[in-house]
This record gives C-alpha cells, structure tokens and sequence, in this order.
C-alpha cells in the first residue's frame, strides 16, 4: 500500500475514533435484526425510530455500488449516513453496515474508496460491517473486495467483518453446505489472511424436504435443527471455528413457501446457537416481524404470514439480551 493509500486511511478514519476504539467487542453471541432499507426509506426519519428499544444490535441492509460512492436506494447517501449514525449515537444503539444482498451488489477497487466508505459510518456504536454475497460479483471482485477489507482492518483490527452466504444444510452425510461462490469467497477470505471473519450463513430458503438440503422431519425442513447443521456443517467439511459462524434466518415463511421458519424455530436456533459457541444470530427482518393484513402477499417483506402471533414474537426470543 502506499503512502497516499495509508495517509487517505488515517485521515478518513480519524485519529479519535482509532483511539476510542469504536463499538467494544461484541460478546460471543450478538443477536438482532436486520432493517430492510428498502422499507419506508425516508431521507427525515432514522431507521430506528420505529424498531423496539433493547436490541443487541441492528443491521442496515443494504448499500449497493462501489465503495465510496456506495447507495442507499435513491436517498443522498451522505444524508442518510449522518442522519441514522447521529440517530445511533444519541440512542447508544449498535450497528452493522451491510452490503449487497439479493437484489444489488458492492464493489470495492481502492483502498481510498474503502477508507471514504468506513468513515461515513463510524461512530463509538459502530460493530462492523457485513458483506452480503449472493450472485453476480466476479472473482476479480470478490478479490478486490477482500483486499480492501484486510486494509482495513489492519487499521480498525476491533471491528467485525462477516460475509453473508446462502447454505445448505445437508443431513445426508455428505456435508453439503456452501455453494460454489460461498467457497469462493471462504477462499478468496483466505488468501487475503482476513482475521476471524464470521460467516454469516443464511439459513433459509433450502428448497424441497431432501436430506440433501436440510434436516426433515415430517416431511418438512426443521428450520431451527437445520439451522444448526448448516454451522456443523460448515465447521466439518471448511473447517471453520464456530465462533466465526453465524446465523440468519428469514421469519415466517420463506420465499420457498415449504420452508416455514416458526416460534419454535427461533428458541431451537438461540439455544444450539449458544450451545455451540457460534458468533451470531440475526433474521431478516424487524419489518417481517408481524402477522399480515389479509391483502398482503403469500410472501411479503412487511409480515411473516404465520397466524396468531402477536408482533415482535420473533424479535422476543431472537433478540433478547
């Protein structure tokens, strides 16, 4: 790296903030919500006005572009960075920055447009940042990606650095977890000697009861005991320590309409979650997190479709301290 690189880092980041540290630590297991940005955005309103005090944590999904000049839907950018880390610091709330995601992604090709990126977001409340990796970035992204991300954490060693991958959860014997661009980024992580990553894997959306895809019981996935064998899985066939293993469950039902992630579900994950020594547990999201007016969608990002729960079932037993 050179000299312009580190000084462009130094600055961004900011001698104070380098001192203090940022967020403290997160305990072994750091629970909460994702936030879909892409609900009720409002360049006014911070997006935890309207979330329940006592989270854990809250993680904004998510920032799509290039790194720098990343965007946030059709919001100014700048804005919206102060507007919700202002509103993170006052309450004291925690916070990850995520990345990507199913219907956008990140790039980052500099070392100066990380550096720009991480400073728009700090702040004492500041946990870290997630990168969310489902589909379309290339290898030479991925690599580039992860070569920004070790930049920056030799300079912000405390913050966490996740990686959001779709799994499997075989319970068949073979192992079968992480598809080809989840080992891809396992690797390319590697490569770049990323410190402790935690891959955040998301258990849903296994497609149809196989023991090839999940644990079934019944005839159906068991969401919460496939849950966990995806991180088994994970640990066994990548070895990767279970305290680099994170989890991410989508409430109610899923957009694979047979996998149904229920009540039940979520205190089956927390208690294994914990049992194992895993890093993390998060669902996507706080905005399904209630039942569905009779007009909505089968599958909505605004409810969980499940009868007779009364709102913030899901957050209750997922996110409580």
């Amino acid at each position: 790296m050179n000299c312009l690189s580190r000084c462009l880092i130094a600055a961004c980041l900011g001698a104070a903030a380098l001192a203090s540290g940022a967020a403290d630590a997160p305990s072994a297991l750091l629970s909460g919500p994702y936030k879909d940005v892409s609900i009720g955005l409002d360049p006014k309103t911070p997006l935890i006005a309207p979330l329940p005090a006592g989270l854990r944590s809250v993680s904004w999904g998510f920032a799509t572009g290039e790194c720098g000049e990343e965007r946030w839907g059709d919001v100014d950018t700048a804005a919206f960075a102060q507007l919700n880390v202002e509103a993170h610091r006052r309450s004291a709330q925690r916070y990850i920055v995520s990345t990507g995601g199913e219907a956008g992604i990140f790039t980052c090709d500099s070392d100066e447009g990380m550096a720009s990126f991480a400073a728009r977001y700090d702040s004492p409340q500041l946990i870290g940042f997630d990168f969310d990796i489902e589909g379309k970035q290339t290898p030479a992204q991925i690599d580039s990606l992860m070569q920004r991300v070790r930049t920056l954490q030799q300079r912000r060693p405390q913050l966490r650095f996740s990686f959001t991958l779709a799994t499997f959860a075989a319970s068949d014997g073979s192992g079968r977890s992480l598809n080809a661009l989840g080992v891809q980024v396992l690797q390319a992580a590697r490569r770049h000697a990323i410190q402790k990553p935690v891959f955040n894997l998301m258990v849903m959306n296994y497609g149809p009861a196989n023991p090839q895809h999940c644990v079934v019981k019944t005839g159906q996935c068991d969401m919460g005991a496939s849950a966990l064998q995806a991180a088994r899985n994970l640990q066994r066939k990548h070895g990767v320590p279970p305290a680099q293993i994170a989890l991410t469950a989508m409430l109610g039902v899923n957009d694979v309409v047979a996998n149904v992630f229920t009540p039940a579900d979520a205190q089956t994950l927390v208690r294994g979650a914990r049992d194992m020594g895993l890093a993390g547990v998060h669902y996507w999201s706080i905005d399904r997190d209630k039942p569905c007016p009779p007009d909505a969608a089968r599958v909505s990002p605004i409810c969980h479709a499940l009868p007779g729960l009364e709102p913030s079932t899901f957050t209750r037993i997922l996110a409580a301290d």
